[in-house]
């Protein structure tokens, strides 16, 4: 039966990563992003390796243009057997003292809204396949005195709330979707990776190491969480 991966928020790093393992273990691979020349670059990428490919623009912090793409890859490519959810949002919310209330709500558009609304589109292509939704996420997201200090500090408020708030949300979606057969599972990435835009030349961890990971939590359907550092 024929398998697809759809990715959101395609980057140079995890996600290209990720269609790359995914593509190579004989998925079909979809790529949604916001700028048609990055995709164009991945696309012609992955069918040099005999991957086949289809392209979406949309944005992830619009409900109805991410559901258009989820709607799109299932017509060009068939039923989604996994989500991958790159895309990240509140970066530009750095202190919450300042912020006005839309960056407030601009925080978990893409983080939650996005995310919920490609779930909700793919769902029952998820269900029928018993497939998955694997989420990327950052170690800002995590519960620890020192990491909101850091947040606090370097400012990224918004981003660390985003991740905190897409961490709950992966164990919610875990929790409502095992017993339909969908797996959820999430990679929290504690630094920075290598090629990718946060990368000032001291990255220290590699993009496969991430798809690794995601391949790993695909195959054994059990973990709903890795920590790639």
């Amino acid at each position: 039966m024929k398998k697809v991966l759809l990715v959101v928020g395609l980057g140079p790093g995890i996600s290209s990563a990720v269609a790359r393992k995914f593509g190579a273990a004989g998925f079909s691979v979809g790529l949604v992003a916001r700028h048609a020349e990055a995709l164009a670059s991945a696309k012609k990428a992955l069918e040099e390796k005999g991957v086949e490919v289809a392209t979406f623009v949309a944005d992830a912090s619009d409900p109805a243009s991410i559901r258009g793409a989820v709607r799109a890859a299932h017509d060009a490519l068939g039923p989604i057997t996994v989500l991958h959810w790159n895309a990240s949002g509140g970066g530009q919310t750095r202190d919450f003292l300042t912020a006005d209330a839309a960056a407030m709500h601009q925080v978990f558009d893409v983080s939650v809204v996005g995310l919920v609304s490609a779930v909700q589109e793919a769902l029952p292509d998820l269900k029928s396949a018993e497939g998955a939704v694997l989420v990327t996420n950052g170690a800002f997201g995590e519960l620890s005195p020192q990491i909101d200090a850091l947040a606090a500090s370097s400012g990224s408020m918004g981003l660390a709330l985003a991740n905190g708030a897409k961490h709950k949300l992966v164990g919610l979606l875990a929790a409502k979707l095992q017993p339909e057969g969908v797996y959820v599972g999430e990679v929290m990435v504690a630094g920075t990776v290598k090629g990718t835009a946060w990368d000032r030349g001291k990255a220290t961890l590699e993009a496969s190491a991430v798809a690794d990971a995601f391949w790993a939590l695909y195959e054994a359907r059990s973990d709903v969480r890795a920590r790639v550092s």
